[in-house]
This record gives structure tokens, sequence and C-alpha cells, in this order.
């Protein structure tokens, strides 16, 4: 009895001692206004932010704060995070992010994730919490039809393109029955300018040894298809299995769409998988006028599209739609005997059933909330209005003297400055280094065939006409400086 007594007296004191876990009344209200206002005034002067900062200066606060066993004041570590984490490096949040997508994070998708956060429904199985599966589903599912996928074809919400395009990739390698004796006979075709995430999926999927055919692609860096289908054949002659077709709506360093209406044809009549990424560009068939651009995109097996991307919301919420649910389900279906308590028969299909993942985010909420309030018209707008930006930029830009490369099917273009230049990779090099440094707008470069561009990624919601201006005059006047200190 003593001993249960003494059990019962160290519960009791534990349990008192974790209530500080809680902060309840006016603790919640203090603890919670204090956040919310840190955030409001980043919010406030976002737009007067440089896009970039460098790490000079910045880290001591930070590295002072270890972890202990009493904790600190929230006011201490809000002032940690101001300093050492929202102000150095890019800055996604700002209109001037014009170097890497995404960028912006409409507000309403963090209010979603403290939703999802605070109740912390586990969105993995349907009898776990329907609710939060089925909203979840519901965003998949206007996603497939948006691009025009048929019922019953559905997907999941993944935490970004890598892992988006890792299910794909995998469901087409077991659905094509490439077992591993099959694997150094099997072909994947995709162009050099084909997303990086997705060589990393094939080697994770265990195909790092299949052939990997690297197409050749046009003057405007779209997938050959002459070239393709000559690969394919040959290699049939030659007694290899060709099994998969990757193509790309909106590669990251030129912003080209392959032509995927003629490639999901040539993939019909050899029985290939055709795997689209389009976590950039996917979107964009919400605009009516770039819907012919996108046109083939309906006819994939499986297609990756990124809403932190095209919808301008925060990090974290990739998708992948796949026509064959089946195909999915059989690729990434496990039931552990401690889930025996979940119903097999579910009203909707159970996140956890088609991915990598069982433990997952509610992500859908930081989707669902902005969409359900907004309209899908602002972000129809937003859309449009980038690729007007972005084709603006690529007209002005070769009226300050700038070399271009294809004009832009989307928001996404290089340039370079070539004119009286003896080294013009070196030159655009320090030219960037001097626009990062200025540190107002941030830009970012690639290297295509031995050739240095700039590029210019316009993706972010607070991007406007104003804030291309100020880049374009920032970029002529460090030009002409690094011009004339030769």
């Amino acid at each position: 009895m003593s001993e249960n007594n003494s059990i019962v007296n160290k519960l009791n004191s534990l349990q008192d001692a974790t209530k500080a876990m809680e902060p309840l009344g006016q603790d919640l209200d203090d603890l919670t206004q204090k956040v919310i206002n840190h955030g409001h005034q980043f919010l406030r002067k976002i737009n007067d932010l440089d896009a970039y900062k460098s790490d000079e200066g910045y880290g001591d606060q930070l590295a002072g704060t270890e972890f202990n066993e009493e904790g600190y004041d929230i006011d201490k570590l809000l002032k940690v995070v101001a300093k050492d984490v929202d102000g150095p490096g890019i800055q996604p949040a700002s209109g001037g992010h014009l170097g890497y997508i995404p960028g912006g994070g409409v507000y309403p998708s963090a209010l979603g994730d403290y939703l999802a956060a605070v109740a912390n429904k586990y969105a993995g199985v349907y009898y776990a919490s329907p609710g939060a599966v089925q909203l979840e589903n519901q965003v998949i599912r206007w996603i497939a039809k948006m691009i025009g996928f048929p019922e019953p074809a559905h997907g999941n919400l993944t935490s970004g393109g890598s892992i988006a395009n890792l299910i794909g990739i995998v469901t087409a390698r077991d659905m094509k029955g490439i077992s591993s004796d099959k694997i150094k006979k099997s072909c994947i075709y995709l162009t050099k300018q084909a997303h990086h995430s997705l060589h990393k999926a094939i080697r994770i999927a265990g195909l790092g040894e299949a052939v990997l055919r690297e197409i050749d692609v046009d003057e405007r860096f779209r997938l050959d298809l002459s070239y393709l289908k000559s690969q394919v054949q040959s290699d049939i002659e030659y007694g290899l299995t060709p099994f998969m077709v990757i193509g790309s709506a909106g590669t990251t360093d030129t912003g080209a769409i392959d032509p995927l209406d003629d490639i999901a044809t040539l993939c019909k009549e050899y029985n290939l998988w055709f795997h689209i990424d389009a976590a950039y560009g996917g979107f964009f068939v919400l605009v009516n006028e770039l819907k012919k651009k996108l046109k083939g995109i309906e006819k994939a097996d499986s297609v990756t599209i990124d809403p932190h991307k095209g919808l301008f919301l925060a990090y974290g919420l990739g998708a992948v739609i796949i026509k064959d649910v089946t195909a999915m389900k059989q690729s990434h279906y496990y039931r552990a005997n401690y889930m025996q308590d979940v119903t097999e028969i579910e009203a909707e299909p159970s996140p956890a059933d088609l991915s990598p993942e069982l433990t997952k985010h509610f992500r859908g909420l930081r989707m669902w909330l902005p969409l359900q309030l907004f309209g899908v018209k602002v972000f129809r707008q937003a859309l449009e209005e980038k690729v007007l930006l972005c084709q603006y930029f690529y007209q002005k830009i070769q009226e300050i003297g700038f070399e271009v490369g294809p004009e832009p099917e989307l928001s996404v273009c290089i340039y370079r400055y070539t004119q009286g230049v003896d080294n013009p990779n070196k030159f655009n090099d320090q030219l960037i280094k001097a626009v990062q440094e200025h540190g107002r707008i941030f830009i970012s470069s690639t290297t295509i065939d031995g050739t240095y561009w700039l590029r210019l990624a316009v993706m972010s919601f607070r991007t406007h006409l104003n804030t291309i201006n100020e880049l374009l005059g920032i970029l002529e006047q460090k030009k002409d400086e690094l011009i004339s200190n030769k």
C-alpha cells in the first residue's frame, strides 16, 4: 500500500509540474498575443525589408540560447527570432524575392497551419480524423479536376515536389513491373532541364542502375520529341525496356514547357508511364490564356504540382495526382498489427495508404482555408499578373542592352549582359553579386551548357510592377558601375 501511495504522490507532483506546458487564461492570451504581434510587425514592414542580407553580424543571439532546464521568456525568444532568423539570408516573403520558387506565403495559410497544429488532428487515416481526411481529399480532387484528370484519380498532399515525384516514380516502377532483376535493362527518359529532385527520386526508388536517357532539347530548352522517339525505338531494338518518360511543365532554369500532348501520344504508342513534373507550372492552367500551353497534362499517368508554388502558399505543401489510384495504393499500403482498430472499409481514401508517410502534418488546411476565404479567381488573377510581369521585364531588359534567352512561357526568364565584355560569364557573376550585395531585390543565376545566365522568377504574390521597375534600375546601375570600374 505504501508503495502505491508513493507512486500516486509522485504522479501528482509530476502532474503539477507538467501543467506549465499548457498555459491557460490570461497566460494563454498573453503568450498568443505576443506571437501574433511579432507576426503582424513582420508583415507591416515586409515591403520595406531587403530581399537578401548576408549572415554577417547575425547568429550571436541564437547561439546564446542553449537548451536548458528552465527555459526562457517568450520576449527573449521572439527577439532571437527577429534578429537571427527573420533577418539574414533570402527573404522569401518579400515581393523582391525574384530568385527562386516559391515566394510569398499568403497569410491565411499560416492561420490554417495554426488551426491544424492546435487541434493536432491525425490526417493519416480516415478512422482517426474523418473530417481532416475528407478536407484533404477535397483539395486533391479539386486539383485533379483542374488539370483534367477523370474520377477516380486521386493523390496525396506532400511536403513538396520532391516527395511528390518520389511517389509518382515508385508507383510507375511497380505498375510497370520493374523488379530488381529488370532494373539494369529498364529505361527512363528526361532532359537535362529536369529538376534535380527527379534524379534523387529515381535513386531513392532503387532505380539508380536503370538506363537514364537524357533527351536533347530544342532552342527553347524543351524536350526534342523526334530525338525521344528515335531513342525509344533504338532502346527497344537493343533489347532494353523503356518504361517511363518524365516531362516538365515549367522547368526551374527557364520555365520551359515540354511538348506534353505529343509526349503523351508517344507514351500511349509505346505503353510508357508518363509522369509530368508540373511543380512550378501546373497551376498556370487556371489562366485561360495559358491552358493551350499546358495541353496534354490531362493525358499523363501522374503529375507533380506544388500549391506552395503556384498558389503562393507557405513552404511545405506539394501534391501528386495519379490516375490509377489502385496502383498508387498497391505501392504504398501497409497495415500494422497495432492498427487493427482502423476500419478497412472507409468512406474516403486514407493518405497514409497512398504515400510513404504515416505520421504527417494536417497540410490540407493551409490550402483549403485561403482558397475558401478568397475564392479561386484572385489566385488566377495573381498568376496572370506574374506572367505579364515577366513578359514586361523580358522586353525592358533588352532596352537597356541585355541579351535574353527564349521568350518566357510562364513567369521565369533568363538574361545576361555581354556588350563590350571580354568574359561574359565572369561579368554576369560579378553583376549578380553586386545586386545581391545591394540587397533590395534578390535574383539568382544558372549555367546552361557552359553559359552563365541571370534568372528572373516572378512567383511572389507581393511582386508588382514597381518591384520589376526597381530591379531594372538596380541592374542598369550595377552594370554601369562594373563597366566603369574595369
